[in-house]
């Protein structure tokens, strides 16, 4: 059975891709750990508005907050990401849009009537709680 060619520019860079996390990653883990630790209860990778096809990484039903934590590389980190040198052709179109979605999700969910709130993975998981916290708390009182 013939292989199909992939998207990947090498062996090694098609396993180190396909091992990356769609949700469970550290910091996603560390954030969440420190807001359960506070007392706050949420949901996980949960789409907040039905018939918008966005899945936030923490979200708060009753706050109608949804939070999201980005990766540097996939949703191009003005400080830390970095725009691949080999396949650019593919990465520089794949990042774009990454980027274009996320926009999108912001402005349909704001539009829905939600709180977005958007981290990057660098950022420090108890300075990112604090500030999900202050926003929590502020929407259920």
């Amino acid at each position: 059975m013939a292989e199909t060619a992939s998207w990947a520019s090498s062996d090694g860079t098609r396993k180190s891709m396909l091992a990356n996390k769609r949700r469970d990653t550290s910091t996603e883990l560390a954030v969440r750990h420190e807001l359960h630790s506070r007392g706050l209860r949420y949901r996980v990778d949960f789409a907040p508005v039905p018939g918008i096809r966005r899945r936030a990484d923490v979200v708060f039903t009753r706050a109608r907050i949804a939070v999201f934590i980005d990766g540097c590389f996939w949703h191009a980190c003005p400080i830390h990401g970095t725009a691949p040198k080999r396949n650019a052709d593919y990465w520089g179109p794949k990042l774009a849009a990454n980027v274009a979605r996320d926009r999108d999700a912001d402005s349909r969910l704001s539009a829905a009537g939600w709180i977005v709130a958007r981290f990057w993975e660098h950022e420090s998981p108890i300075a990112v709680a604090d500030a999900i916290e202050r926003l929590a708390r502020r929407g259920r009182g």
